[in-house]
């Protein structure tokens, strides 16, 4: 069995999707704090201030995304698990391609007024394993990805939910590591072409 973990450095490509909502929020962060102050440099400080205290928190959580990632190579599949208690695993016969893999960290609905700035934060895309497997979730999870999880393709025979494994984020380089000798000693049908 081998283990594999997010290597560091990921957080510029973590935080992207969350560039707009920061933007928009710095802007009504200064807005408020200038019309507050009468001061628009003393606006723009809370303003930087207030949008830092958020970046602080998105490295938190990426810090603890990273620490608390693991995908296990074994005889039997491959396994995610990460330090919310979400659990993905996908035996090797089960698995049926390679892909783009789509993560989504944040609700990504729209925020804002209909003719005015309207934001949303995006997902991470990166390819990996995508199968009929088995997910375990955290007992208590937003109910927009509650939502989104229902909406997921279950194979008719089984009932297991399509899942996916995004080895792209643990390292861009997957394929021609150790993962990718993974893949290609068990199924070396994904790796063709």
């Amino acid at each position: 069995m081998d283990e594999f973990r997010m290597r560091a450095g990921g957080f510029p490509r973590f935080a992207a999707p969350f560039f707009a909502p920061l933007v928009l929020y710095f802007a009504i962060c200064l807005l408020l704090s200038a019309i507050l102050t009468g001061n628009t440099a003393l606006g723009m400080v809370i303003g930087a201030l207030a949008t830092a205290a958020l970046v602080a928190v998105l490295a938190a959580k990426h810090r603890r995304l990273a620490l608390g990632t693991v995908v296990r190579f074994s005889a039997d599949g491959v396994e995610l698990t990460d330090s919310y208690g979400f659990r993905v695993r996908l035996r090797w016969p089960d698995i049926t391609r390679i892909d783009v893999v789509h993560t989504q960290m944040a609700n990504p609905r729209t925020i804002g007024r209909l003719g005015a700035v309207r934001v949303r934060t995006g997902g991470l895309r990166s390819t990996g394993l995508v199968g009929w497997g088995e997910r375990i979730t955290p007992p208590r999870i937003p109910a927009w990805l509650r939502d989104r999880l229902a909406r997921v393709p279950v194979e008719p025979a089984t009932g297991r939910p399509e899942v996916t494994i995004p080895l792209g984020e643990l390292d861009p380089q997957w394929v021609s590591g150790p993962m990718g000798d993974w893949i290609r000693r068990h199924r070396p049908d994904l790796m063709a072409g």
